[in-house]
């Protein structure tokens, strides 16, 4: 061979090897992630984070870039995340956000890109098509709450919420529900997630004498009236929300939360779950994995909707992988498409079944009421 046909040869093998590295990165995946590892949701961030650090290297058999966004609980940072997703980095689905508000502003930019959304808080988008909130929608938590409250002949709630978007659907959701089971609503107080104190509105919901009282909160905020009204002298009911299913709850409540009453996924109490149950297995695999990196006790729900969310994008990126190019609109329309077709997939929250009409996909058969004893969550039997 000549020096000219060497030189020729060297030139079609460097094409070929760059061809070879701009295919393999044309079917590269990448996912948004915007968190809220600071501000008041922390508590719930930053087991969303540390989850995505967990995940595997490739979604649905093929490479994946998680670019992954703190948006410090701020709703105008999360825009401002979704945006740069959309626009710099060309993503093919966004996981975001922590808490509603968060989750609200995400939402309005994924559905105007296109780009689809799988939301890791509880909430009813303004338009569905291209938004999936993973969390146990309120209607199916609230409904085995009142149910509870019914089995304790519970006469008179009151209710303080977040003065947010959570706050106030789950008043509306409590306004209907206890008209529906004659209980009546004696007493309605608001907080902000970033309030030290609460004690005007404790003054206002004891001065009321009710049964029981039902908190809208999530994360540590969550505790904190449950505190100011012990302290005030209530000794009746407590009832929370999922918002509030994380260990450091239990950390910042102290004894003020024993005999607690909420809903949850079934990942918290994994352990405790008949073998039978199908996401049984899926729990305990991931909790092996959070809690043999973070430690004993770390887990936390909020994570484990991260983890859900990545084992519905592993699905239906396998299903559309060999159908669009990662990074193109046929893409990202093929993968909403499969994500709304999910079936049957064992989440460790739950069996999830999506339609057109259900982008949450959680179900009754998802969730179960949990207590507080000795510090600890036990099922309620």
């Amino acid at each position: 061979m000549n020096r000219r046909q060497l030189l020729n040869s060297l030139s079609a093998a460097c094409l070929l090897a760059f061809a070879g590295i701009g295919h393999a990165q044309a079917q590269t995946v990448t996912i948004g992630v915007s968190v809220s590892s600071t501000g008041p949701a922390a508590s719930l961030g930053i087991s969303q984070k540390n989850t995505i650090e967990l995940l595997p290297k490739t979604l649905g058999g093929l490479p994946v870039n998680y670019v992954v966004l703190d948006d410090a609980s701020d709703p105008t940072q999360a825009g401002k995340n979704a945006r740069r997703f959309a626009d710099a980095d060309k993503v093919d689905a966004i996981i975001a956000s922590t808490t509603v508000p968060t989750s609200l502003a995400v939402a309005e930019v994924a559905s105007e890109a296109k780009i689809p959304q799988i939301a890791l808080a509880p909430f009813a988008p303004k338009a569905i098509q291209w938004v999936f909130p993973l969390p146990h929608s309120i209607s199916v938590m609230s409904s085995v709450l009142f149910d509870e409250m019914k089995k304790r002949d519970t006469k008179t709630i009151a209710f303080i919420g977040f003065s947010d978007a959570y706050g106030e659907a789950w008043l509306k959701d409590v306004e209907k529900r206890a008209e529906q089971n004659g209980i009546k609503l004696v007493a309605v107080e608001r907080y902000a997630r970033t309030d030290q104190s609460v004690t005007a509105q404790a003054l206002k919901l004891t001065a009321q004498k009710p049964d029981a009282v039902f908190i809208a909160a999530s994360g540590t905020p969550a505790a904190l009236p449950m505190r100011a009204l012990r302290e005030r002298g209530f000794k009746g009911q407590f009832y929370q929300t999922h918002g509030a299913a994380n260990n450091d709850f239990l950390r910042v409540a102290g004894n003020t939360d024993e005999g607690l009453v909420l809903p949850t996924g079934l990942v918290l109490v994994a352990e405790q779950l008949p073998d039978s149950n199908p996401s049984k297995k899926v729990a305990l695999n991931y909790l092996k994995a959070y809690e043999g990196k973070h430690g004993a006790a770390s887990r936390n729900p909020f994570g484990a909707y991260a983890q859900d969310a990545y084992l519905l994008l592993d699905k239906a990126v396998a299903t559309v992988g060999k159908k669009a190019a990662p990074g193109t609109p046929e893409f990202r329309a093929a993968l909403r498409d499969a994500l709304e077709k999910t079936k049957d997939l064992p989440l460790t929250h739950g069996i999830n079944t999506m339609s057109a009409t259900d982008h949450s996909g959680l179900g009754d058969g998802a969730r179960v009421l949990i207590t507080i004893e000795k510090d600890s969550w036990k099922l309620l039997k």
